[in-house]
């Protein structure tokens, strides 16, 4: 049996509706708690985790683009300004950067969809180099 703390205990769940929130074992007992209070009831934390990778990329920023967005439902530009350069976003997780004539920069915060995300705009670059350097 588990008790749950907090905000979590804050409002009596009806019957039939999920509880959502973490399962911490304490000793001999269980206690379910929001992200919020883990910090509070227990000795542990949570980070955000913000990645980064730079890609060798010889190719035009535009065609990347255009690329990205024959494959992906959602690629939009970022105001130069913002973002120090061409950039852009796909699904509102990932931000592609174009560093230099040679390199471009992924950003993105670590969560499941937004790695997932990153891993297959990583697979479509190299894919998209491996068929320009094809028809070099």
């Amino acid at each position: 049996m588990a008790k749950t703390i907090r905000r979590l205990a804050e409002k009596t769940p009806e019957v039939g509706e999920t509880v959502s929130g973490f399962l911490v074992k304490k000793a001999f007992t269980y206690q379910i708690m929001a992200l919020d209070d883990l910090h509070v009831f227990s000795q542990l934390s949570t980070e955000n985790i913000s990645q980064r990778i730079t890609i060798a990329y010889s190719g035009a920023f535009g065609v990347l683009k255009h690329r990205l967005k024959q494959i992906f439902e959602s690629v939009e530009s970022l105001p130069d300004e913002e973002s120090e350069g061409p950039a852009f976003h796909v699904h509102e997780r990932l931000t592609v950067k174009y560093e230099s004539e040679k390199h471009i920069s992924l950003h993105w915060r670590s969560d499941p969809i937004s790695d997932m995300v990153s891993d297959s705009v990583i697979i479509s670059i190299l894919l998209i180099l491996i068929l320009i350097t094809s028809y070099c």
